[in-house]
């Protein structure tokens, strides 16, 4: 960030956003905004306790199986979407449906279908995170060298041959950046099926801190939520940088 012609650190906007914080909770202007220091001690209060790690535990199980079934899933339909113009016809109008749509919506029918356990929140983790895949996948199947693809064929490679050692490699810039972007909408999934589906893990949390009006618990379990999203997007970034080469190669 550049202000008057001095270059600032990327920090400088938290640092301003956390003395607005404090200045709005200390004017006391929002009851519902208590100040950023109560909010980092309660911090330090709830994460050491059982309470909380027990439902770290249960969020991290459903969020794993629900992004590693996204992944799994999704980056095989999108590389076969992008080298396949039958299947993208046939699959991606749906697609793009569900990137779009309100999928809050079809948390309830996913409910309906296999009850309040466990499963509807891997599934609405799924729902959530596999369509950004399947379209980031599919972009990078799409940019793959021609000659690429003839290299395959003159070496008399079969499909999963091909599949595995030369589309997935080529696409992988967009496949990680597709991904990355799963993961952090799969957080959202996450902490939606908890709290719709059945209350436990963070759900839990929430609805405790929410029904006693527990204002500076509940932000300080929100920080948690954006420090985990934002270290997982740091992390995949930083891979995203490491492969840059195949997209300038390719």
């Amino acid at each position: 960030m550049i202000v008057f012609g001095y270059k600032l650190p990327m920090a400088t906007s938290l640092i301003l956003w956390a003395i607005l914080w404090e200045a709005v909770g200390r004017l006391d202007l929002v009851s519902l905004i208590p100040p950023l220091t109560s909010v980092m001690m309660r911090f330090e209060e709830i994460v050491p306790t059982e309470t909380f790690l027990d439902a770290l535990a249960l969020t991290a199980r459903a969020f794993a199986l629900g992004t590693g079934i996204a992944i799994v899933v999704g980056v095989p339909i999108g590389v076969v979407m992008g080298r396949s113009a039958i299947v993208d016809r046939l699959l991606l109008p749906w697609v793009n449906v569900f990137v779009s749509a309100p999928l809050t919506a079809l948390v309830p029918v996913i409910m309906a279908l296999f009850g309040f356990g466990e499963t509807t929140i891997v599934l609405t983790v799924v729902l959530f995170a596999i369509w950004i895949v399947v379209l980031d996948a599919r972009a990078g199947a799409r940019n793959i060298s021609a000659s690429l693809v003839e290299m395959a064929h003159c070496y008399g490679a079969t499909p999963w041959q091909a599949f595995s050692k030369v589309y997935v490699w080529a696409a992988l810039p967009e496949i990680l950046a597709g991904i990355r972007l799963g993961l952090v909408r799969a957080i959202k999934g996450v902490i939606i099926g908890q709290l719709v589906v059945s209350v436990v893990g963070f759900g839990y949390l929430f609805e405790i801190y929410q029904s006693n009006f527990l204002m500076e618990h509940l932000w300080a379990l929100l920080l948690v939520l954006f420090a985990l999203a934002f270290l997982i997007d740091g992390v995949l970034g930083y891979l995203e940088k490491r492969v840059e080469y195949y997209a300038a190669a390719r």
